[in-house]
């Protein structure tokens, strides 16, 4: 009596290694990379003499959004706007009537720390870029409403053909570069901000300098040092969200952004 010879079974494949969710993969860490050199070179280009006129624009995005969170606070807790100021040098101010000081004034800063935040993320998901480009597009445009240098008009025009470009280049893989740069200089506008405070002089003091006023028991450098701690926070609150939430590859990324105004 005979037995048919045994069916060969496939050899089991090993187990794919599981990266844990706080671990960087491979493709997430020239992101974290780039956040601490962007860091570094803003901070270089908003404060050094003749390179500051080059981001004028992304600056003035910076400044609006920031006054924007102001002026929306104000309304919202029953105040009046009379006055708003934005400029890439002297910086921007919102003067009010009413509402309450202190929501008001707190509202800057945590507008442009999760405004930012937000944009971190873009650095992790090339859908989210796409989306948050349309921000930044309008966020380009609008701030020229209140300014008349025409350097700055054409820098904008040359900012928005960027971003406009970056959409075509690797499968817009490129706008979370620039998304990226736009975020670490609102998540961290607090450093921005008592920059020109100390180095400029500008017209228009900070807002830690305007807490100090508010509440005189801690000094403007008090102010700045707690609010630079909160930036500091969001900001690692915010990469740990994309390192944990957005492990796609590169492929990955660009086969789900297609399902969003593809570019190709």
């Amino acid at each position: 009596m005979s037995f048919p010879a045994p069916v060969p079974r496939p050899p089991i494949a090993p187990p794919m290694p599981v990266i844990p969710p706080l671990t960087p993969s491979h493709d997430q860490v020239p992101t974290l990379y780039v956040i601490v050199v962007y860091a570094v070179v803003i901070f270089a280009l908003w404060n050094i003499p003749g390179a500051r006129v080059l981001i004028n624009p992304l600056k003035l995005l910076t400044i609006g959004w920031h006054e924007l969170c102001h002026i929306v606070m104000a309304v919202l807790t029953g105040g009046s706007v009379t006055k708003v100021a934005i400029d890439p040098d002297m910086g921007g101010a919102t003067h009010v009537v009413g509402g309450i000081p202190t929501v008001i004034l707190a509202a800057g800063y945590i507008g442009s720390t999760f405004f930012g935040g937000v944009l971190i993320l873009s650095g992790f998901d090339t859908l989210i870029a796409k989306v948050m480009s349309f921000i930044i597009g309008l966020g380009l445009v609008l701030p020229l409403t209140l300014v008349r240098d025409k350097l700055t008009i054409l820098l904008t025009l040359f900012y928005e053909g960027l971003l406009v470009g970056f959409w075509f280049i690797d499968h817009a893989q490129a706008l979370r570069w620039y998304c990226l740069f736009v975020g670490v200089m609102n998540v961290l506008y607090v450093v921005w901000d008592i920059a020109d405070d100390k180095y400029f002089r500008k017209a228009n003091d900070s807002d830690a300098t305007q807490f100090s006023l508010l509440y005189p028991s801690l000094g403007a450098h008090v102010w700045a040092f707690l609010w630079i701690i909160f930036e500091i926070a969001v900001l690692v609150g915010f990469v740990l969200l994309g390192v944990t939430c957005f492990k796609r590859t590169p492929d990955e990324m660009a086969q789900q952004a297609a399902q969003f105004l593809p570019t190709r």
